[in-house]
Order: structure tokens, then sequence, then C-alpha cells
């Protein structure tokens, strides 16, 4: 096998699987694919995940995720923990998490990294089907992200809100009417001169910040999915060596 990446262990159950498509180079890649075909209220999906040392590991998901209306009382919760060894590499790539009106999501992202390992993330938020015309007057969120380095926090991200979302974000203070969202992340040596050619490639809704030399943060404000989606792909094709998971592609 040379020094190509390879699974050591797999075990799912329920309604999350992975699915592992012919490698195009010498990475592992993992497509996560829930079979239900959403989350709704009482849902639960956890994810843990491991990048040994010297290995590339690429998680992306088949499809957009779809968060449904759910009970007043319930919450859909996705728990997500991924483990990066030294020398290792891991993109965490999902498409984009698509809320409906009335939807309740409670949902958490851990990275536990070694000193001398690299990570690339991203998190697209849509909110609402705005082809449908439909306008989020009355959900539930809960969104955390959590990286550690060494055992150290190296970047917290937490969001919470409760009611009309559409309203909350017409407001020009805000998000100016925005449909779309992301967060994206990279943890490398190289973050520091990333940080150029990637301002160079954001438009006028997004900016990037470099918060350590290792550390480079980049949110974005889109229309819809669709705007959202062009302006992250170049993007990301610049912080992964002009290579994007093929899911991203269909």
């Amino acid at each position: 096998m040379g020094d190509r990446s390879v699974l050591d262990h797999l075990h799912q159950a329920g309604s999350f699987k992975c699915l592992f498509p012919r490698p195009a180079g010498r990475g592992l890649d993992a497509v996560l694919l829930n079979t239900a075909g959403g989350i709704t209220g009482g849902d639960r999906f956890r994810f843990t995940g491991a990048a040994a040392s010297g290995t590339t590991l690429t998680l992306t998901s088949q499809a957009c995720e779809r968060i449904y209306k759910a009970q007043p009382d319930s919450w859909g919760q996705v728990s997500t923990s991924l483990t990066i060894e030294p020398g290792a590499r891991l993109n965490w790539l999902p498409q984009e998490t698509i809320l409906f009106n009335r939807s309740a999501l409670d949902r958490c992202l851990r990275i536990d990294m070694a000193p001398y390992a690299t990570l690339l993330m991203v998190e697209p938020l849509v909110f609402g089907r705005a082809a449908m015309g439909e306008t989020l007057t009355d959900i539930r969120l809960r969104d955390r992200v959590e990286i550690r380095r060494g055992a150290v926090p190296v970047f917290l991200d937490a969001m919470r809100f409760s009611g009309d979302l559409h309203a909350h974000l017409a407001r020009p203070h805000i998000a100016n009417g925005a449909g779309a969202m992301a967060l994206v992340v990279l943890a490398a040596p190289t973050a520091e001169a990333r940080l150029t050619p990637v301002r160079a490639l954001l438009p006028d809704t997004a900016g990037a910040s470099l918060i350590t030399p290792d550390l480079l943060v980049i949110r974005m404000l889109a229309e819809n999915s669709f705007t959202l989606r062009r302006a992250l792909m170049p993007v990301l094709r610049l912080l992964n060596d002009d290579t994007l998971p093929r899911c991203w592609m269909l």
C-alpha cells in the first residue's frame, strides 16, 4: 500500500452510515450518510473519527443535511468528536446544513489536535429553502465548535437562538438579510501564508482573520446557498491543495 492512508477500525449503527469512495490520492475519503433523510426532534446522531499519525482523512457528507420541524419540547441532536494525531491532517468538509421552519437543532463539534497536526474545517449553514419561499419565523438553534491543540483551547465558537430568525438576520448590523453563512477554520503551520491569497478570493460579505500564526478563521455571509457554495469552493480548494470531495462537485 505504500504510504496510502487506510481504514483501521469502523463501527456503525442505526441510520448514520459511512461510505468510502475509491481514493483519488494518498488520503482516505469518508462520506457520511444519514439514511433517515434528515433530522427532527428526538433524533440523536453521534460521530467519532480519528486521523492517526502521518495519515490524511477527509470527511464529508453525501448531500445537504436537512433539519426538519420538531415538536416544541424536543431537539435534534448531533455530536461530533474528532481526533488528529501528530503529523496527521483531517479535513472536515460537510455539505450545507439546511434549517427548516420550526426546526430545533442542538449540535456540537469537538476537535482535539496534537501539536503538529493539521485541520481544515467548514460548517455551511442555510436558513430555509429560498427557492420555496420559506422563511424561518420560529426555530431553535444551539451550535458549538471547540478546537483544542495539545489539550489547550485555541478556538471556541458558540451560537444560540430561539424565535424569529428571519427578522433577526434582516437587521443591517446582523446579516443584512443573508440567507446562508459559513465558518472556515485552518489550523496549520501554513495558515499565516494563506491569509493574503484567501482574502483576495473573498466576496464583500466575508472576512478572514489570523488569530495566531497557525490559526486562520474565515466567516462568510451569502444571499442563498448557491451564492455561498460559489464563494466557498475556491477558498476550500486553495486551502486543500486544489482538491474537494467529489460530493461537492455534484
